[in-house]
């Protein structure tokens, strides 16, 4: 099960940089959440340093609200997510 949604997973990343419409950016910070979740696990205690980099804190905003979700789970969703756009 692990390796076949790791390639479901990896197959998703592919896809996801030929969508014919660029997401929005809510879509987009989704897509990095699960992506970093799937990839990395739980997001570090260490926030962004600068508090004007916006695109940073709502990156990792994202990431955190990820906190305790299995890497399989984040991965499934980034596939749902990813396919969901290709329609």
């Amino acid at each position: 099960m692990a390796t076949e949604i790791t390639s479901l997973f990896q197959q998703a990343v592919s896809d996801s940089k030929d969508l014919s419409e660029r997401p929005s950016n809510e879509t987009l910070l989704q897509l990095y959440s699960f992506y970093k979740q799937a990839t990395d696990g739980d997001a570090s205690e260490d926030a962004p340093a600068n508090p004007f980099d916006f695109v940073a804190k709502a990156k990792y905003e994202a990431w955190v609200s990820l906190k305790g979700r299995p890497k399989e789970a984040a991965m499934q969703e980034y596939i749902d997510l990813v396919n969901k756009l290709k329609t």
